[in-house]
């Protein structure tokens, strides 16, 4: 079976975000697949290209045609919607010179990605998988990055086009499914896989986190606390900074780090500087690669997951909730939905309130500091992670919806 798979912003192993498309897709080509992937150079190193456009790498057997379509957090919305413009039209120039393609697999965000998926489909009459990662338009529009009533419209008449010709439907949790379904789209046709917990990358030796700290001797001293993500207006990561400054008046041992990039990086930075701990109890590093995740998590007492006020998100699948759970690290979030019912359910971790920094931080400074109930948390997070998010069972359960779309249209019984 041939794979047309379509990711605008594919990260590889050694780049720095969310590998799910690389799991994916290497898994596929380990189970005797033939892989193609379209996306773009924004979040694969520099190392692997050689300057000419629409190069062709290789990963693990994944063919990868990488276009170069500049793309960065840092872009403002209009910018961003260029760059969505700019990969539709050639990722579907891309996809209709593909020969031989029996199932497309497309992955949102953005939306957009379903111009090329879509038009591949019926150019190749193969079924499509669409895998829905955000629900869009809704974001956008809560946000108030879209606020054109035409533009809304399109968007709305995109997203019911999507579904409507997609053979199946991934959602990445259960409230995704829910929206997707309140959409028109059939119910028995969509499959809620979550992001999966990579277990065994992630529960890596004692010594790795000794290992970071000794490279970060600063963040030594008491529990660390970790967020390691996206610096944008959604993810909220403000509000870290104010938690960190209300510790740091009764328990200034109490670490805080923050590893990442985007349009709030410098907004953060003084923040965290005009109330007194940038670089005292709270430091702001670069992005690292997925390859140094794990040893970071390792290093941590708390991982992170945060977000604005901002009931759409409660439905997110965040790769650092599963990365953290995998690694057997409690996390500490500030939203409601599927990752807090979990937390509570299982023990692994804490929710703290959206709007009062100093109660956050009683709730976050109670639990640091008793080491029975965090490592009580880190087993919990761990068992939480084997029997519900291991990677391995996951693309078993995807692997069976793309089996059954690619038998259904050799053989003329695909229904939608």
């Amino acid at each position: 079976m041939h794979i047309l798979y379509l990711h605008q912003y594919f990260v590889p192993p050694d780049g720095s975000g969310g590998t799910r498309s690389y799991e994916i897709a290497r898994r596929f080509v380990r189970d005797g697949h033939s892989v193609t992937l379209i996306t773009t150079r924004a979040y694969i190193p520099g190392y692997y290209f050689t300057g000419e456009k629409g190069k062709v790498v290789e990963i693990e057997g994944i063919h990868i045609i990488a276009l170069d379509v500049p793309y960065s957090n840092k872009f403002s919305y209009v910018r961003r919607l260029f760059s969505f413009l700019q990969f539709i039209i050639l990722a579907t120039w891309k996809s209709v010179q593909m020969r031989d393609v029996d199932v497309i697999y497309a992955t949102s965000t953005p939306l957009t990605i379903a111009i090329p998926a879509l038009i591949a489909k019926h150019w190749h009459r193969r079924p499509l998988v669409f895998e829905i990662r955000d629900l869009w338009p809704e974001l956008p529009i809560a946000v108030g990055a879209l606020k054109n009533t035409v533009l809304i419209w399109m968007a709305r008449r995109l997203e019911r086009m999507s579904y409507a010709h997609s053979d199946r439907i991934i959602a990445l949790s259960p409230g995704m499914k829910e929206g997707i379904v309140r959409a028109g789209y059939p119910e028995k046709n969509v499959t809620v896989i979550p992001n999966g917990c990579d277990i065994d990358q992630f529960q890596v030796p004692e010594d790795a986190g000794k290992d970071f700290l000794e490279e970060h001797p600063y963040l030594k001293g008491g529990p660390l606390v970790v967020y390691a993500g996206t610096l944008g207006l959604i993810n909220g990561v403000e509000y870290l900074v104010e938690i960190a400054a209300e510790v740091k008046k009764s328990t200034p041992t109490v670490r805080f780090l923050i590893v990442g990039d985007g349009r709030q990086r410098e907004r953060i930075t003084k923040k965290a500087k005009d109330l007194g701990v940038l670089n005292e109890t709270l430091w702001i590093i670069p992005p690292i690669s997925k390859k140094k995740i794990p040893a970071l998590l390792s290093a941590s007492s708390i991982a992170t997951s945060l977000f604005i006020d901002l009931p759409e998100m409660w439905n997110n699948s965040a790769n650092k909730f599963f990365d953290a759970i995998a690694a057997g690290r409690p996390l500490m979030i500030n939203y409601q939905g599927w990752h807090a019912d979990l937390l509570m359910k299982y023990g692994a971790g804490i929710v703290v309130p959206q709007h009062s920094a100093r109660r956050a931080a009683e709730i976050l400074e109670a639990y640091a500091m008793d080491s029975e109930k965090l490592s009580q948390s880190r087993r919990a997070a761990s068992m939480m992670a084997s029997s519900h998010f291991n990677r391995e069972s996951l693309f078993s359960e995807l692997r069976k919806v793309v089996d059954e779309i690619y038998d259904g249209s050799h053989y003329g019984t695909i229904s939608s």
